[in-house]
């Protein structure tokens, strides 16, 4: 990421003053009763943010306009991730499969977390299957298919599939209508979970809202507001269609947790949307977030990190020196040195070294399949979302790598 003078470390974003609110209050939101106004409050926040990235109602609480919907907030995108395959290994067992021989599948660039979700939940490694991904690096519905389709013959049940809006290393989108459409054709469709934990803030400027398109194939969805979307870590916001399948997967109720107001089955016990029974009151940096700037600021935070990505690939890409690795997404930008083979790779790498030596600016790596030969290839990545990044500060950073390029 790119962190650009000392702003990163010195400035405090508004729903960190939030945080500072809520801290003392120490509020225990893990049930209504224990806290009302917490809960009513996370409730109808996920509602204005399902609402503002117009995600389908059936998403939405069942106060506005969802059947068995709803939203929650987790700390991070990992969490939401193992909360929605625990909750698909249930719905399957449920149906009489057992959990050796169940079988998820996510895409090649999918984020490390979900092998780790997969191995929390009890999922057998050799069941966890990584699909191929095309020239964009997006999963391919066809090879996801393929995959599901060998699996059903070998006795296998496929029960949890995560498709990524943005992925980590590039960006990378991966088509959810192709992909729910392909899931819902089985005899039995998997779970699908979409991953839109850095990308799925743009979803609040309509002109960018096709990268979900076809989300209403999801059984979940989440994105974390604390990437992009100027609210202080940890918020990741996770929604389901059917709020039954958390709470068969994660309630259980001793005797010392019974409440009139939870027995009467009319509110929401958010310990049963998670994995840990506490939770703090993360829904007023939010709440303070979304009421400060409204739908207009949110979307001009987005647009501006946009362009100044586009400014950015402007500027390194005309120099011939430099080659795009993938696609830019949204203000993701991933380049490397000209050239093949390991010394390219060496000298991409060793220019990131001293770029970030020097202190001008900061990028992290990742490693990405050259289009051409399908070779691993070291990579640099431009990420750009600090609240105060300016127009100045990128042209610095380009600056600091065309001057070292050589």
């Amino acid at each position: 990421f790119l962190f650009v003078g000392s702003k990163w470390c010195i400035r405090t974003s508004f729903s960190g003053r939030a945080d500072r609110v809520s801290t003392p209050l120490n509020a225990q939101g893990m049930m209504w009763s224990t806290s009302p106004a917490y809960t009513e409050i996370e409730t109808r926040v996920l509602d204005w943010l399902a609402e503002l990235i117009q995600l389908p109602h059936a998403f939405r609480s069942p106060g506005d306009g969802g059947a068995e919907g709803g939203g929650v907030i987790q700390g991070t995108a990992s969490e939401a991730s193992l909360v929605s395959i625990i909750a698909a290994r249930e719905r399957a067992r449920a149906a009489g499969a057992p959990i050796h021989r169940l079988a998820a599948y996510v895409s090649q660039q999918a984020h490390s977390s979900l092998t780790k979700d997969a191995r929390i939940a009890g999922v057998e490694p050799a069941h966890l299957r990584l699909v191929p991904t095309d020239g964009a690096l997006a999963m391919r519905p066809d090879a996801l298919l393929e995959l599901i389709r060998a699996d059903l013959a070998a006795g296998l049940t496929p029960f949890y599939a995560c498709a990524t809006v943005g992925t980590t290393s590039s960006g990378s989108i991966d088509p959810l209508r192709a992909i729910g459409e392909a899931l819902a054709a089985l005899p039995a469709r998997p779970w699908l979970h979409v991953d839109a934990a850095y990308a799925g803030a743009a979803c609040v400027c309509p002109e960018l809202r096709h990268i979900i398109d076809g989300v209403e194939h999801a059984d979940s969805f989440n994105f974390n507001p604390h990437k992009w979307l100027l609210t202080a870590f940890d918020c990741s916001a996770l929604w389901v269609k059917r709020k039954a399948d958390l709470l068969d997967a994660l309630s259980i109720m001793p005797e010392y947790l019974r409440n009139e107001a939870s027995a009467s089955g009319a509110v929401i016990d958010y310990r049963d949307w998670q994995i840990p029974l506490g939770r703090r009151f993360r829904a007023l940096k939010l709440w303070w977030t979304i009421r400060h700037y409204g739908a207009e600021g949110l979307r001009e935070h987005i647009r501006r990190h946009v362009r100044l990505a586009e400014f950015a690939e402007r500027r390194l890409l005309a120099d011939p020196r430099f080659v795009a690795a993938a696609p830019r997404s949204l203000s993701l930008l991933t380049f490397r040195l000209a050239g093949d083979g390991p010394d390219a790779d060496r000298r991409t790498r060793t220019l990131m070294e001293r770029v970030n030596a020097s202190g001008e600016a900061f990028f992290s790596h990742t490693m990405l399949p050259d289009p051409a030969t399908g070779e691993a290839r070291y990579v640099i990545r431009m990420a750009i979302g600090g609240t105060w990044t300016t127009e100045e500060d990128v042209r610095r950073a380009c600056d600091a790598l065309l001057a070292r390029a050589d």
